[in-house]
């Protein structure tokens, strides 16, 4: 069963609004086990969505519209498809009490053009707008694809799809083999490393799809089945995932697409019952900024020290001048002695430093891009880290704030905590 999305709306194509509409959809036929391949976007006008749906028509099962149902000039969806499917219009007799009650209610005097929210093409069976007056409908054809017809505002689409057309299609085609996602999330390799490890099981993918995409600062495998049931599809994915944590498990971090490298390293160290403070300097508070937008962290977060300048290093967390003096702030010892100082000030289990040149000018020597990182965990030896990164100052900083969690998502893998 396969299903192509046709958005219409020349506003779409202009970029004045996102078309979250074909979105929404495509995920409910996914949860159908329906098929959709093709995308399109076409404007308000008839001739070219004429085109647009012979050829959806003949390469597809199902053809579903969104969008071109209201009563001005430039919304001609459902004449379009009337006429290409050759029958009338006709009116929904609910659809128009609704109308005609609206405008009574609001005092408004109707005009003639709102009725044409509550025709439909003759033959299908007309689908209810909870959310405003157009009225949807589900034509089903013996001889060609069959079409759905939605409405283009966003809150109306929704609920018409969810609560009237979906139950719909299932009753019409029954549940198909659904196709089942699991993400995973990977950090310290580029998209293009991750795709050479893995080159030989993407070429001879078969029952579980592995798509790859870059994200700022880390990379996702999207893994996909197309099975009946969500064991079946566990097991082939949870069979590929083992082969591809076997080439670059050392990377892998999480699941899913709403997560994150510090919601894991924080959740991680809530749960392990570890605190932790930090001392910025070239990132400036960003670190702390990151972890504070976890829930739930004010449970190990006391809170921590923006050290810019070398005074501060200091007065804050106790940098020994001499340290300042002979080694610079740009250096191991000054990382390792801002983590060890931020932890003693605080109190806490764990800290992280950030020192270094965020750019664009060079300091003590050395180059924009230039990051110590420092880490005391625990009762362990204080460790300094060099990195040298590209970018921008901002990109340096991100950079800089996401090496700084691995690091300690490291640790926690070390000490069992994660």
């Amino acid at each position: 069963m396969q299903a192509e999305i046709i958005a219409v709306g020349t506003e779409i194509l202009l970029g004045q609004i996102t078309n979250t509409n074909s979105t929404h959809i495509a995920q409910g036929l996914a949860e159908l086990g329906i098929d959709s391949y093709y995308q399109t976007v076409v404007g308000d006008n008839p001739k070219r969505l004429a085109a647009v749906l012979e050829i959806a028509a003949q390469r597809n099962d199902l053809v579903i519209l969104s969008g071109g149902l209201g009563p001005t000039k430039d919304d001609l969806t459902k004449q379009t498809l009337a006429k290409y499917l050759n029958v009338p219009l006709v009116e929904d007799a609910a659809a128009m009490q609704v109308i005609t009650d609206r405008f009574e209610q609001t005092g408004k005097v109707m005009t003639e053009n709102n009725r044409l929210q509550a025709l439909y093409p003759k033959g299908a069976t007309p689908l209810t707008n909870h959310n405003g007056l157009a009225v949807g409908a589900f034509y089903q054809s013996p001889d060609s694809a069959d079409f759905l017809l939605l409405p283009g505002p966003p809150r109306e689409m929704t609920k018409m799809f969810d609560t009237e057309a979906k139950p719909k299609l299932q009753a019409a085609y029954g549940q198909q083999a659904q196709i089942y996602s699991r993400v995973l999330r990977f950090f310290g390799i580029g998209e293009s490393r991750l795709v050479t490890e893995l080159q030989a099981m993407i070429a001879s993918q078969h029952d579980v799809t592995i798509a790859p995409y870059a994200k700022t600062n880390e990379v996702t495998l999207r893994l996909s089945a197309q099975a009946d049931t969500q064991r079946a599809a566990d097991s082939a994915l949870d069979a590929v995932e083992q082969k591809i944590k076997a080439k670059v498990g050392d990377y892998f971090y999480g699941y899913g697409d709403d997560n994150s490298l510090a919601q894991v390293v924080v959740q991680a160290m809530i749960k392990a019952n570890l605190s932790i403070t930090a001392a910025e300097s070239l990132t400036a508070g960003e670190f702390q900024s990151t972890i504070g937008g976890v829930a739930g962290v004010s449970a190990i977060f006391p809170g921590g020290f923006v050290t810019y300048a070398n005074a501060a290093k200091h007065q804050l967390v106790n940098v020994p001048q001499t340290v300042i003096d002979q080694d610079g702030v740009v250096s191991e010892a000054a990382a390792i002695a801002m983590a060890d100082g931020a932890r003693v000030r605080l109190g806490t289990d764990t800290a992280l430093s950030f020192t270094g040149v965020a750019g664009p000018d060079s300091l003590e020597g050395q180059p924009a891009g230039t990051v110590w990182i420092g880490l005391a965990y625990r009762d362990q030896p204080t460790v300094g880290k060099l990195y040298h990164f590209v970018g921008d100052r901002q990109k340096i900083r991100q950079r800089s704030v996401m090496v700084g969690l691995d690091l300690l998502r490291h640790a926690l893998l070390a000490d069992h905590q994660l």
